[in-house]
């Protein structure tokens, strides 16, 4: 079909219906579905499905088992699930290793203050933060298919976890805790920190086996920058009280970030001078390093690490000034050197946990893939969800037993990685090894370190998650209704807490969606001038209409939640029961294009059923073109073509048009549809 309708007498055009075949000649009939199934064949089904339907099920399993369990098939297995045996022996070791090494070692360097910085947040001591900046890296190197994806500890989840802490294990309203009252606490919070990391590898671990990496599309792009967005804001208020030397309790459930801010101006007068001008001085310089780390990125060679210049200057200082014993600034104090012992975290209140757990396993796989996915489109590989899914279950379920809390890709060290010339997975080797040596042997030089600089170091870290909110007028001329996604999200994290924030930014973009299938406008076709497309009749007023004919477009899915308004619109247009509108052209024939329903329930396709019986008492021929083989197995299944023939069936609206058109014709001559 390449031009435009024609009529004209069938006298002269019987030696091009005498063709071989039905579609070589200018001249054919409308093509029906089972005519389309009769000329090109459809999908073969095998023919013992019918008579022993679970039969073939079976065997498929039994040999993929069969195949899985053989030689090859074990090998494919060890493919897919250890990345490395993919991309090692196709490693360009001249020109990668060096970015690699300088990659991850500039990453390592950067882990250590962050870690214990983060570990704070987590309310745990600080070395757990470098135990959680070793072995999720380690095992992400094996497991992960993101080559630019840096793991670690990261800001948004150790918040998240710090709150869970807090509330199974709060600190005493008494306070001034001996020492060994301090040291009971404290074990007790890092194994309900340990806890929470392993309920989120056991579920992510159960997402897997699931095959659920199709999830990480629910969270859409808006959800996750609001979410972080305003995470960051929960970070920089909570690392107030650390700035200005003040021992609050931590704020936690809805309201917490004014509950915190509340705080801190009541007791802002007894503020520690010391500490308050150490957190001066280190935001005087971090925050400068950051600014032109990102404006001069395309200069240098490698970033400036302004946090390990920073570490290195507030110990030196403090130990030189006794600050620690003069003023009374908080320091790091003694990290103990090695590993902790493997110990299976305490799972008492599992239910709690787990519930507890689940929000941040999906903000643990959403930003990971997010991430993952923005690098991988990049540099032009793929990233298997499933198996990011596998890797972050993994790493966050046996990091647990090293008392580590939870983690995930961060977005500033995978910047830095990508920035500092990384290649592969390989860099994350690089970078443990930077940890392991200050967990091995340069733990005592971080005595003196003030905490206070590790609450600037988490500040000024944020700057990358704060500063997405520059995206929001870009955001509005593109979507309005991802805009008010967005703000809605950053209200909810920012006025309740985060997991509830996440919670109202999910539902409320799923709601989007609904809302955009319950607004879909049928549109009524008309044939262009001069061609043989049909196009909304609204777009020129040179479209031809045929009395008589209806084409309807339906873009959108017929399922329970539409189906009433699909009703109201075949009504309205059709002129059926009280809708009709008086004096217009009574429709003889409807053509409903289905080509833009991607599915139907059985409400929906009920509905259509009842519209097909309802078109019959009506005297009016129902016509359907362009139904895709989900939806128009669905329609027969609710009883379709007991209502209708197939004839009635077409595979384009062009070929129900010209059925139409035949239908409509006044008696006389012979016509025929010519396409020329």
């Amino acid at each position: 079909m390449s031009g435009p309708l024609v009529s004209e007498t069938c006298s002269g055009l019987e030696d091009a219906s005498d063709s071989k075949s039905p579609l070589s000649s200018r001249f054919r009939e409308p093509l029906t579905h089972a005519r389309f199934q009769e000329l090109f064949g459809g999908a073969e089904q095998e023919p013992e499905l019918s008579a022993e339907p679970c039969l073939p099920w079976l065997c498929r399993l039994w040999r993929r088992r069969t195949c899985a369990c053989s030689g090859p098939g074990a090998w494919r297995v060890l493919l897919a699930r250890l990345p490395p045996l993919r991309w090692l022996p196709h490693y360009r070791w001249r020109a990668w290793l060096l970015g690699d090494a300088v990659a991850g070692v500039t990453v390592g360097v950067v882990h250590v203050p962050q870690g214990m910085a983060f570990a704070l947040l987590a309310s745990v001591p600080p070395v757990f933060g470098l135990y959680t900046s070793f072995f999720p890296v380690l095992i992400y190197s094996l497991l992960g298919t993101g080559r630019h994806l840096s793991t670690g500890t990261f800001a948004v989840l150790s918040l998240m976890t710090g709150s869970v802490v807090e509330r199974l294990v709060p600190e005493p309203l008494a306070g001034n805790l001996s020492t060994i009252e301090r040291e009971q606490l404290e074990a007790q919070r890092v194994g309900a920190a340990a806890a929470v990391a392993f309920g989120s590898g056991t579920l992510m671990l159960g997402m897997f086996m699931l095959q659920l990496g199709v999830l990480s599309t629910f969270l859409s792009e808006p959800v996750v920058k609001a979410l972080t967005s305003g995470a960051a804001l929960h970070v920089l208020v909570s690392q107030l009280p650390s700035l200005l030397g003040l021992s609050l309790p931590r704020q936690i459930g809805c309201f917490s970030l004014f509950k915190t801010l509340a705080a801190v101006l009541t007791a802002l007068p007894r503020s520690s001078p010391a500490e308050l001008t150490i957190s001066a001085l280190s935001l005087a310089l971090l925050v400068p390093v950051k600014e032109l780390n990102v404006r001069f990125r395309d200069r240098l060679p490698t970033p400036i690490p302004g946090e390990v210049v920073m570490v290195l200057l507030a110990s030196v200082l403090c130990f030189t000034s006794s600050l620690d014993t003069r003023y009374n600034v908080k320091v790091v104090g003694l990290l103990p050197r090695g590993f902790p012992r493997p110990l299976l975290p305490t799972l008492d209140e599992l239910p709690r946990i787990l519930a507890d757990s689940l929000p941040i396993a999906l903000v643990t796989f959403a930003v990971s893939t997010s991430l993952a996915s923005i690098y991988a489109d990049k540099y032009s590989y793929a990233i298997d969800p499933n198996q990011e899914l596998l890797a972050h279950g993994v790493s966050n379920l046996i990091s647990s037993l090293f008392s580590c809390f939870p983690n995930s890709a961060t977005l500033a060290t995978t910047s830095l990685l990508v920035d500092a010339g990384g290649n592969t997975q390989l860099a994350g080797l690089f970078s443990c090894a930077v940890v392991l040596s200050v967990l091995l042997w340069l733990g005592p030089f971080f005595y003196y370190l003030p905490k206070a600089v590790l609450a600037c170091i988490n500040i000024s870290s944020m700057r990358q998650m704060l500063f997405q909110m520059r995206e929001l007028p870009q955001l509005w001329r593109v979507s309005h209704v991802d805009f008010a996604v967005w703000m809605v999200t950053w209200l909810a994290v920012v006025t309740l807490n985060v997991d509830l924030g996440l919670a109202v930014g999910v539902v409320v973009s799923m709601m989007t969606v609904v809302c955009r299938t319950q607004r879909v406008q049928c549109l009524a076709l008309g044939l262009a001038e001069g061609t043989e497309l049909y196009r909304p009749l609204r777009e020129s007023h040179k479209l031809l209409q045929v009395p008589g004919l209806c084409i309807l477009s339906y873009p959108a899915p017929l399922y329970f939640a539409t189906r009433g308004q699909f009703r109201r619109i075949m009504e309205w247009h059709l002129g059926l029961g009280e809708r009709s509108v008086p004096g217009a052209e009574p429709i003889r024939v409807v053509v409903l294009d289905f080509s833009g329903i991607p599915f139907a329930d059985a409400a929906g396709a009920g509905e259509v059923v009842q519209l097909t019986r309802r078109c019959q008492d009506a005297g009016i021929c129902l016509l359907l073109a362009q139904c895709n083989a989900l939806v128009l197995e669905t329609l027969t299944r609710a009883g379709l073509l007991e209502r209708m023939t197939p004839e009635q069936l077409f595979v384009s609206v062009q070929d129900a048009a010209a059925h139409a058109l035949e239908r409509l014709k006044p008696t006389g001559p012979k016509i025929c549809t010519v396409w020329v």
